[in-house]
């Protein structure tokens, strides 16, 4: 039985896990452990399934509607025969037989999830539903990537898990805020009623290779516009403040979490805390000392801080992160400069 967070009063689950398939506890068969990551042709999701396909006991289903994720992050697996890829949206439910379940399914850039609130919030409220039924239909256990946007504007920094947050209810983001909120609701009103294994993190921001060029977050933003000679757009007052941490320090974290005994949730993100303006300051150093930087408006609900508390993270899972952010942009730009095109100039 895992562990319980130490967010807030949790009861114990009321009922056994699950049993997994038979096949676990033969005697003759030594059998693979079957993973099925959602939303896996994304950017996050990519780095994870190459990282479980690296290991050789796993078979990994991918099942992704590629709304914003991309079969070409996943080609080299394609044909691979450990690794399958379905074409799936998670609002409808899905029928595999696996053992382990990553759910990083959603859009997860405000460009992205503002675009179709509505589906954002089916994705987290109707998705996570129908993958908690199918972790309780094989005794499957299910990680969830859940959000630091759960502490919305937050009023106590850096956030540690046992903050609840100060979300706004009815604004532009609450789709993916609040949809975020109701899954972590469902993992554990299923774990406690049906004592599904669960696993809950709060995923901080994140950059790396094969983020979507024009996602609109701040990162991707301005390696793009550096690249193109374009300004540096910081959007007001240029004081709010992201901690960034790289796509590898991120999957490590998550598997981390999935293979460990404890709930969650709990906080992965690199604590160390850039203004808006600090960042682009740093993205023009490394990348085009030619471009300016200018102001422009801000979107409605920008939470003013983001900073995780990672105690917790390093105590249960024994994980921090190792990539500062002036040795993780440059690997980041030449990925942008293959994609757009724009080779260095010597």
């Amino acid at each position: 039985m895992a562990k319980e967070a130490s967010n807030g009063n949790h009861n114990s689950a009321t009922k056994a896990p699950p049993t997994p398939s038979p096949l676990r506890f033969s005697k003759y068969f030594q059998s693979n452990m079957r993973i099925l990551v959602t939303g896996g042709a994304g950017f996050i999701g990519s780095h994870l399934v190459d990282r479980l396909m690296e290991n050789e006991k796993n078979e990994v289903i991918v099942a992704d509607n590629y709304f914003t994720g991309s079969k070409d992050n996943l080609k080299k697996w394609i044909g691979h025969p450990r690794f399958e890829l379905i074409r799936h949206d998670v609002t409808e439910p899905l029928l595999v037989e696996v053992d382990q379940i990553y759910h990083l399914a959603c859009p997860a850039s405000p460009i992205f999830y503002k675009y179709n609130p509505v589906k954002t919030i089916k994705t987290n409220v109707i998705g996570t539903l129908n993958m908690l039924g199918l972790a309780k239909r094989v005794g499957a256990r299910i990680l969830l990537t859940s959000t630091s946007e759960v502490y919305g504007d937050p009023l106590v920094h850096p956030q540690d898990e046992s903050y609840w947050g100060n979300v706004n209810p009815i604004g532009v983001r609450s789709c993916y805020d609040e949809g975020k909120r109701v899954a972590e609701t469902l993992m554990f009103d299923y774990h406690r009623q049906h004592g599904i294994e669960i696993r809950i993190a709060r995923i901080f921001n994140t950059y790396g290779p094969r983020m979507n060029i024009d996602d609109g977050r701040v990162v991707s933003n301005f390696i793009a516009q550096a690249i193109r000679n374009e300004p540096l757009t910081v959007q007001a007052p240029g004081t709010q403040t992201r901690s960034f941490c790289y796509v590898s320090d991120m999957v490590d974290g998550l598997i981390r979490l999935m293979e460990g005994e404890n709930t969650g949730p709990i906080n992965i993100g690199n604590p160390g805390e850039f203004t808006m303006m600090e960042l682009a300051e740093t993205v023009k150093e490394l990348i085009n000392p030619e471009v300016e930087i200018i102001g422009v408006e801000n979107t409605p609900d920008d939470p003013r801080q983001r900073k995780p508390d990672i105690t917790k993270a390093k105590e249960l899972l024994g994980w921090e992160p190792k990539i500062k952010l002036r040795d993780g942009l440059p690997l980041m730009e030449e990925d942008f400069r293959r994609r757009l095109e724009v080779p260095r100039e010597n």
